[in-house]
């Protein structure tokens, strides 16, 4: 959702999950990342440095807010490194001064136009979600900045995460009258508990890198010079143990026991979609927006 004061007025409009069925891992059939070199898409980068797929947000002018077009392009960059054999560990960052600042309000307009475009833009988030997690493939958080609604969504699917001391994250959805994506509802109580996850949620309130930490939502936390070393330090470091225990440990905790996850996210989007047609969701972004 749209960042509140500072996070630019791309703040999240759904938490930050990306809907679209995602892709299972394999599902890709694009060409394979070559060795030191970006696939071309102009929101979202991959480019493969030894075993290790990066995986970048490039948007910075807009804060690398999540325009259908990101959404879209971050799921196929995501298919992409799940299909690369070469790549065993995903690092997911973002160029600029934030990973990401949520939804992209000035966007709203067009995304809510119609219910075919709300659908659409909401598929597309959520399956970023399914991409990440439900590909074989460790994916290693690298975030700086704003972490905002989706893009707080994104920090939860990672892995692990390495934060720079600068970044900020929160849900503004309450207050924009929209509603939490990405497996939140489900992930962030297992993560948290139900009590913190529902301050989290619905206060919006603003957590630093720190509080991230204290919360156990990152694993480390370094100034932001050493952020990329320390990311791709931990992602060589997943390299090198079994791809066949990895990738075993990461389908039973996310999706292995249970459907619950799956079922989250369906319920969130279906929710969501429902928010975006509410002329609430309209008023109180506009109100936003009066307010800048």
């Amino acid at each position: 959702m749209a960042a509140k004061g500072g996070a630019a007025k791309g703040g999240a409009a759904k938490g930050g999950a990306a809907k679209d069925g995602a892709a299972k891992d394999g599902a890709a059939k694009a060409a394979p990342a070559r060795k030191g070199a970006a696939s071309v898409s102009s929101t979202v980068l991959l480019e493969r440095k030894g075993a290790v797929g990066i995986v970048t947000l490039n948007r910075p002018d807009r804060l690398n807010a999540m325009s259908t077009t990101l959404c879209r392009d971050l799921d196929q960059r995501l298919r992409e490194a799940a299909a690369d054999a070469a790549i065993r560990v995903v690092v997911l960052t973002g160029a600029g001064r934030a990973f990401c600042a949520g939804d992209d309000l000035k966007e709203f307009g067009e995304q809510t136009a119609t219910k075919v475009a709300s659908i659409a833009h909401i598929e597309a988030i959520q399956a970023c979600t399914r991409a990440m997690m439900q590909m074989d493939k460790l994916v290693i958080g690298a975030l700086a900045g704003y972490a905002v609604g989706g893009g707080f969504e994104w920090l939860v699917n990672c892995d692990m995460v390495v934060a720079a001391e600068d970044l900020v994250a929160f849900f503004p959805e309450m207050e924009w009258g929209q509603f939490v994506t990405g497996g939140v509802t489900h992930l962030l109580p297992q993560a948290v508990g139900h009590q913190r996850a529902m301050e989290l949620m619905v206060l919006g309130e603003r957590q630093t890198a720190a509080d991230l930490h204290r919360l156990g939502l990152v694993n480390w936390v370094v100034p932001r010079a050493e952020m990329m070393a320390k990311a791709m330090a931990v992602a060589e470091a997943v390299a090198a143990k079994s791809a066949f225990s990895t990738s075993r440990l990461k389908r039973m905790l996310t999706g292995g026991i249970d459907d619950r996850l799956a079922r989250a996210i369906a319920v969130e989007g279906s929710i969501t979609i429902e928010a975006f047609g509410r002329p609430e969701a309209m008023e109180r972004v506009a109100r936003g927006f009066s307010r800048k």
